[in-house]
């Protein structure tokens, strides 16, 4: 009999459901405070401690690999319809970005209302100890280092330097892929854990749904706003083509990964009419850089968060945090939650979210991952239809000329 696999998004249902049930026992029998339940809540309370700061020693060294070497790879590549691919992916996502916060400034203060233990640990329980692990450089400095070292490589052509950054970044996913993505739904499970115990479970639960349902919406709005603009820039009805990439949209929901999308949304473009030059290079270059889907849950998703922790999410907050999400989560892993993950480092430094709130917003995205990246393999199509009509308006050119 073969072994069953569940996906992320079953691990994590059943690590809420396990951590909501073992947090809640306090108060449905009245044993808050019996030695053997404080111990439990307190075990998890450690394993929360301990994987937070393992995530933290990490994220500084997963921006440097990744982004360094996303822009060293990118700047090799650079030609007229690249630099054209590259703004308008970075300007798709940045849009996203404020659609969604106008959204959000909108909508969310109707909905939320602040939770008390919300900007605490999430539980009164403290852990039974703790190790202290400094991250090798800030996250900040993690994001200059990755820029300098990204462009100077895209511009000297080094390999040597650039081979290492690949090893780094090779390790850095095995450990995504072999600890942290297997141990987040054991560390969601904690965080419910203590947030039950604490008696905030309904208004947390209630936060969450709402803020899965308006990023789903959401999602589906913005790529209504892709097409519209693709069909204004090509001057030609781009509604019409949405039929033939459904089997992408389907198969990104399976997948959870744009790389993996690549093949079939490639087979979307050509039925799409779409030159075969052009799709063979943008298709998989926005599925590595462009990360509208993402963007619109982290903004709303956090947004939200910091209502609930009695935070204000002001504009001048925000679009800093918008310009370089575009930046920070280029070649983000291929793997489940990979933007989130790229992301945490800035949603920790620019946002100030505490480890309980940074666990709510993982668990967020991870829930609707999905959905998010089909998402950007749908949006990717709309680039390519613009990428596209340059191509053949600047063949048209050299011919006359």
């Amino acid at each position: 009999m073969g072994k069953i696999n569940l996906g992320i998004l079953p691990k994590l249902l059943l690590g809420i459901l396990i951590g909501i049930l073992v947090g809640s026992l306090g108060n449905l029998f009245n044993v808050s405070d019996a030695p053997a339940f404080r111990l439990v809540i307190e075990i998890s309370a450690t394993f929360t401690s301990l994987f937070s700061t393992f995530l933290q020693f990490l994220i500084p060294l997963l921006i440097v690999s990744f982004v360094a070497v996303g822009l060293a790879d990118l700047g090799q590549k650079a030609n007229k319809l690249f630099l054209v691919t590259l703004l308008l992916a970075y300007c798709s996502t940045v849009l996203a970005g404020l659609l969604a916060y106008f959204f959000g400034y909108a909508v969310l203060p109707q909905w939320i209302s602040p939770i008390s233990s919300m900007n605490t640990s999430g539980t009164e329980f403290s852990p039974l100890f703790t190790i202290s692990v400094d991250p090798v450089f800030g996250v900040m400095t993690a994001l200059i280092l990755a820029f300098v070292l990204g462009i100077g490589l895209a511009n000297i052509k080094g390999e040597r330097l650039l081979g290492c950054l690949k090893d780094l970044q090779q390790i850095i996913t095995l450990t995504l892929k072999k600890i942290i993505i297997p141990l987040i739904p054991v560390y969601i499970a904690t965080q419910f854990a203590g947030i039950a115990a604490s008696g905030e479970l309904f208004s947390t639960i209630k936060m969450f749904i709402m803020l899965f349902v308006m990023i789903l919406v959401f999602q589906w709005v913005y790529l209504l706003v892709q097409f519209g603009v693709a069909s204004l820039l090509t001057r030609e009805n781009q509604f019409r083509k949405i039929k033939n990439i459904i089997p992408a949209y389907f198969t990104a929901l399976g997948t959870q990964s744009s790389a993996a999308t690549i093949p079939v949304n490639l087979e979307c473009a050509y039925k799409n009419k779409i030159t075969k030059d052009v799709a063979d290079f943008c298709i998989p270059l926005c599925a590595t850089i462009h990360l509208a889907g993402d963007t619109v849950c982290l903004v709303l998703g956090t947004m939200g968060i910091m209502l609930a922790s009695g935070m204000s999410p002001d504009f001048g907050l925000y679009l800093p945090f918008i310009l370089m999400l575009g930046v920070t989560m280029v070649a983000a892993p291929g793997v489940p939650g990979g933007g989130v993950m790229a992301a945490l480092g800035i949603i920790g430094s620019m946002l100030g979210f505490t480890e309980s709130m940074q666990s709510l917003i993982i668990s967020l995205h991870f829930s609707q991952d999905s959905f998010g990246t089909a998402t950007n393999i749908m949006g990717d199509q709309t680039i390519a239809f613009v990428v596209d009509a340059v191509d053949q308006k600047h063949s048209e050119r050299q011919t006359e000329a």
